[in-house]
C-alpha cells in the first residue's frame, strides 16, 4: 500500500485556501484535510477533483473558537489519522485599514483573535499529529504588511493587520525554535487577487490587487514541497522561494 501524505489546511473552501486544497488533492496518494467554518458551505471543495488514493476530510475549525481546534483532530483522529505531514494554517482576515491614530482596541483584538489566537490553538490542536510524522511542515500564512524591514517601501494603511501578522511571525518562528524536528516557517503568498486581497486593493484606490491566484497558489506549493528544517524553518519566506527581511 502507498503511503499518504495527510494535509490539513484551514480556510480551505475558498480563496488561497481552496487554491492550495485544489493542488494537493488533485495528486495521488494524499490526504486533504480541509477546514472550514461551516461545512454545510463547502459544496465547491467537496466537488474537487481527486487523485489516485487521494481523498478529502472535512471538518470545523472556526478561527475564533478556543474548542474546535481540538475537536477537529479527534474527529479525524476517529477517521484513522494518525500523523499530519503538513499544517497550513491559511485562515485569516483583513477587515480595516486605519493608521496608528484611527485604530480602534476592538478591531485590533479581533485580527489578534483569528491571525494569531486562532493559529495558536491549531498549533497546540496539531502538534501531536506533527510530531508523530517524519519530517512535518507547518506553515502560516504571512504578508509583506509584517515585515518591518518593507515598512518603508509597503507603507499602506494596515496598522490592524500588519500589527496582527507580525506576531504571528513571532509565534512561528518561537514555534521552529521550541520544536526542533519541525519545519515552521511564515510564507508571504505576495498581494493576491482573491476577495480579501481585491477589497483592501479597492479600499486603497487601486483596481485590485497585484498577483493572480494561480500565480501565488503554485508557488507557494514549489515553495512547501521543497520546505526542510535546514533551508526553510525559521526563514519568513515568499511565494516566489526567496525569503524575506523580517
Amino acid at each position: 500500500m502507498a503511503v499518504k501524505t495527510t494535509v490539513l489546511i484551514t480556510g480551505a473552501n475558498r480563496g488561497l485556501g481552496y487554491g492550495l486544497a485544489k493542488i494537493f488533492l488533485a495528486r495521488p496518494n494524499h490526504i486533504v484535510i480541509g477546514a472550514v467554518r461551516n461545512p454545510s458551505t463547502a459544496t465547491a471543495l467537496k466537488g474537487l477533483p481527486t487523485g489516485e488514493g487521494s481523498s478529502l476530510i472535512v471538518v470545523k475549525i472556526d478561527s475564533v473558537s478556543e474548542t474546535d481546534p481540538a475537536t477537529a483532530i479527534e474527529d479525524i483522529k476517529s477517521q484513522g489519522i494518525t500523523a499530519l505531514n503538513i499544517v497550513i494554517a491559511n485562515a485569516g482576515i483583513s477587515q480595516v485599514f486605519p493608521q496608528v491614530h484611527e485604530v480602534q482596541i476592538s478591531d485590533l483584538l479581533e485580527h489578534l483573535r483569528v491571525n494569531v489566537f486562532g493559529v495558536i490553538l491549531l498549533f497546540k490542536a496539531v502538534r501531536p499529529l506533527l510530531l508523530a510524522a517524519k519530517e512535518p511542515k507547518f506553515v502560516t500564512l504571512g504578508t509583506s504588511a509584517a515585515s518591518l524591514s518593507e515598512m518603508a517601501t509597503r507603507n499602506f494603511p494596515n496598522s490592524v493587520y500588519g500589527t496582527s501578522k507580525a506576531a504571528l511571525n513571532y509565534i512561528t518562528l518561537k514555534t521552529h525554535f521550541e520544536n526542533p524536528t519541525l519545519t515552521a516557517f511564515p510564507l508571504d503568498p505576495g498581494w493576491v487577487q482573491t476577495d480579501m486581497g481585491n477589497t483592501g486593493a479597492q479600499t486603497l484606490g487601486l483596481e485590485k490587487a497585484e498577483i493572480e491566484v494561480d500565480v501565488s497558489v503554485s508557488g507557494m506549493i514549489k515553495v512547501i514541497d521543497a520546505a526542510n528544517r535546514e533551508d526553510t524553518s525559521g526563514k519568513f519566506m515568499c511565494y516566489d522561494g526567496t525569503s524575506k527581511p523580517w
